[in-house]
């Protein structure tokens, strides 16, 4: 009786035991991957769900994760029976890659994908987190090999989206979706980097001067034009006085000859038709020229011209005009 009850009890902890094994519950954003007699059998969506124990089994795949201690962070891999679907992000260590023009560069990605076919992701590759690391170095090395380091330092963004473009094509068959590819750093070696340096400082004092250089040149420039345009306005003003001046002399030498026509008139209306008026005029200059000859700090001999009998006609007719006059 005794050995009845342990046969019993030991019975209904196997069924205990196959029923705890045969409830799978799966979080949201899991699968698992359910094999029948090593077949597959079904994928597991997230919720709870029974499965036929020693029959069914889970099939594990390699995962790799993210681990953290005193000693830093670190990846490491690992088998597990679940598979996630978010998005996951691999850092990849630094690896040595020979541009086109030779020059041995480091350089650091960033690979974001997601799994979109769990079925593909276990059946269709073995190691899917080492595949992927594998194909996303050989791919750098294709692209980087390429171009030359200029154009490596300068486009990142090219070089991101052609990565992005051939794994993810490659890795449409493992059930992979590849959403990014960043470059985190580009490091050349360290004489490629005090000759980047020097032509960097280079190019610079080349801006500067050729900065300075147009600066004296404009500056130049407006200095003649302001010359220029300070000649041309000093010339116009020149010119202006001038023309000013002249029709000035012009009015002066006008008004002085309608004076003297007007003297002449009233003196050949005084004179009459016996007059001469021209004789009369150049009388009066003549003796007022007279005025001025033997003044001076000097003692001079004045000398009569032989042309002033002549005049002596003129002053005659003075006299004549005077009488009459009276």
């Amino acid at each position: 009786m005794g050995f009845f009850l342990l046969l019993m009890f030991l019975f209904a902890i196997f069924v205990l035991v196959l029923a705890v094994q045969g409830v799978k519950i799966v979080k949201q954003a899991e699968v698992m991957i359910i094999e029948r007699l090593g077949k597959f059998h079904k994928v597991l969506e997230s919720g709870i769900h029974f499965i036929v124990p020693i029959l069914d089994k889970p099939r594990a795949i390699h995962w790799r994760y993210l681990r953290e201690d005193y000693d830093g962070s670190y990846y490491i891999t690992e088998l597990r029976n679940r598979i996630d679907l978010r998005e996951t992000v691999y850092d990849f260590p630094r690896q040595n890659v020979i541009t086109k023009d030779n020059v041995n560069i480091e350089i650091n990605a960033l690979l974001y994908f997601q799994i979109t076919d769990p079925k593909k992701s276990v059946y269709e590759i073995y190691n899917l987190p080492d595949a992927i690391e594998k194909l996303t170095q050989t791919t750098l090395r294709n692209v980087i090999g390429e171009l030359e380091l200029d154009e490596c330092l300068s486009s990142r963004d090219r070089i991101n989206a052609k990565l992005q473009d051939i794994l993810d094509e490659a890795t449409d068959k493992w059930g992979v979706k590849v959403n990014r590819v960043e470059l985190q750093d580009i490091n050349p070696p360290h004489d490629v980097r005090d000759a980047m340096e020097k032509q960097m400082r280079a190019e610079r004092d080349r801006r500067a001067k050729i900065l300075e250089a147009e600066g004296e040149k404009k500056s130049a420039i407006l200095k003649a034009e302001g010359q220029r345009e300070a000649a041309i306005a000093k010339a116009e003003g020149e010119k202006q006085s001038r023309i000013l001046e002249a029709q000035g002399l012009a009015e002066s030498i006008q008004i002085l000859a309608d004076s003297e026509a007007a003297a002449l008139r009233k003196i050949s209306e005084a004179m009459g038709q016996n007059g001469d008026p021209a004789s009369y005029l150049v009388a009066l200059k003549y003796v007022e020229t007279l005025k001025t000859l033997g003044t001076g700090d000097n003692n001079k001999m004045v000398f009569m011209p032989y042309e002033a009998t002549g005049i002596m006609g003129a002053l005659g007719s003075m006299k004549e005009m005077l009488n009459l006059k009276s």
